[in-house]
């Protein structure tokens, strides 16, 4: 087995430097391309693609449009991870970024129902699938990318790095919408909405021009020199980590679920129920974004000291709690409480766990399954999480008259099930195992055949 110093050269450091930004800033402009789109769909796309006489159904079908993306996540991940794990996690990451744009921009430039009818929604949904399946293969090759050049006893802290491109993409996008608050409504709903999607063509050309720059990864290499590539990689982790798949599942659909019923139905419930001002909402997440490109890094360097499960039951824990406090916050509509509403939920609620998801679910399998395993673990959690749980919170409070009390519960029942998952799963981190220490070289694989 080839071992490695614990500590690091000075060449080794900036390469490490140049892997994690080149994958953090690819993942950023990813996120703001998928995330934009939930932000448009909570604002404007249900007037200008879905028109109906009841603005409930309008809004529960533009909101159920940003399902679509997730449930074609784990589609992505199929595709793609196959072929992550056959060809290499850096051709796989080029792909994903020029798709993503694409449609993207395209979404930009669809015109509304208004103008060509029912064939609006019907490309809509087709460029949201293909922004669904693009970033269903990115994060997986993004943390790898990270984590297969780090050294072991620095995994979670450099993995989690590439997931502050999500609150950045986050941030970048909804800050892109609060930009354009000085128009008014007419102009905002004529051409305004647009220009967050069509600006994704100058990010996507330099997010792709950096992507072409870093090299594959140490352990796909090694794999290909040893002969370990499998025919069928998704297929060999189905057969051989079922428990892990689940574990992945289970583990990630709190931190899915927060996020996304805070960022798509906290901003639409607080600015069409509650009628708070859009602007006010869309900086309270862009706060909560910027709050938590500390909170993510700073677990995930706290998992490589006391070990990823700790942490996460932490997360877990953290969500229950917050459960009810968050939508109080927001139902004061003071401004300073709904700020912190938003800032607390996100960055603690959902940065916790986050912090450590991608050092936690990429340790679970073997290398020359890696890409695969970790994707499926991560992606399987999106359509229920991402997808239903946002549309399933705003039915409830439609039933319900306007009261959140449902949603809270539903967050600490789907929060309680990730913990169960979390107690089955094995210690991935190499400062915790048994017998390693803080050895910078761990045998291969960390978890049982």
């Amino acid at each position: 087995m080839i071992t490695q110093p614990e500590t690091q050269t000075s060449g080794q450091a900036v390469s490490m430097r140049k892997v994690v930004a080149a994958s953090a800033i690819g993942t950023t402009i990813e996120w703001y391309d998928f995330l934009i789109y939930a932000t448009a769909a909570s604002l404007v796309l249900n007037t200008l693609f879905f028109p109906t006489h009841d603005p409930l159904v309008g809004k529960l079908l533009s909101i159920g449009t940003i399902g679509v993306g997730f449930f074609a996540r784990p589609l992505g991940a199929i595709i793609l991870s196959h072929f992550g794990d056959r060809l290499g996690r850096k051709s796989m990451l080029i792909l994903t970024l020029v798709s993503m744009g694409v449609a993207t921009m395209l979404i930009g430039l669809l015109p509304t129902y208004e103008t060509i009818g029912i064939a609006a929604p019907i490309l809509l949904v087709v460029c949201r699938l293909v922004q669904g399946i693009a970033v269903g293969g990115e994060w997986g090759g993004a943390v790898l990318m990270a984590i297969e050049h780090s050294p072991p006893n620095r995994r979670g802290f450099y993995g989690s790095i590439v997931q502050i491109g999500f609150p950045l993409g986050m941030a970048l996008g909804t800050v892109s919408f609060f930009a354009l608050a000085y128009l008014n409504e007419a102009q905002f709903m004529a051409w305004g909405w647009r220009i967050p999607f069509l600006a994704s063509a100058l990010l996507v050309a330099i997010g792709t021009y950096i992507r072409l720059h870093i090299d594959e990864t140490p352990d796909f290499k090694q794999n290909v020199r040893e002969g370990k590539i499998e025919r069928f990689p998704v297929l060999e982790t189905v057969r051989r980590h079922p428990k892990d798949l689940l574990i992945g599942l289970g583990a990630r659909i709190t931190e899915i679920s927060w996020i996304y019923v805070i960022t798509i139905f906290g901003l639409s419930y607080a600015v069409t129920n509650l009628g708070l001002p859009r602007t006010l909402v869309l900086g309270a997440i862009a706060l909560g974004a910027a709050v938590e490109l500390i909170t993510i890094p700073l677990f995930g360097a706290l998992s490589d000291r006391i070990g990823r499960r700790p942490v996460y039951m932490l997360g877990c824990l953290a969500a229950i709690a917050l459960a009810f406090p968050i939508f109080w916050g927001i139902e004061t509509k003071d401004p300073s409480m709904v700020i912190l509403a938003f800032v607390v939920g996100m960055s603690v609620g959902h940065g916790i766990m986050y912090g450590v998801q991608a050092s936690f679910l990429s340790e679970m399998f073997p290398s020359n399954l890696r890409y695969s395993g970790a994707s499926l673990g991560y992606q399987l959690a999106a359509p229920i999480g991402g997808g239903l749980v946002p549309v399933a919170a705003a039915a409830m409070v439609g039933v319900s008259g306007g009261s959140t009390w449902s949603v809270s519960l539903l967050m600490i029942a789907i929060a309680l099930a990730t913990i169960v998952a979390v107690f089955y799963a094995k210690e991935t981190a190499p400062a915790v195992i048994k017998g390693y220490g803080r050895a910078s070289r761990v045998p291969e694989p960390l978890v049982s055949k």
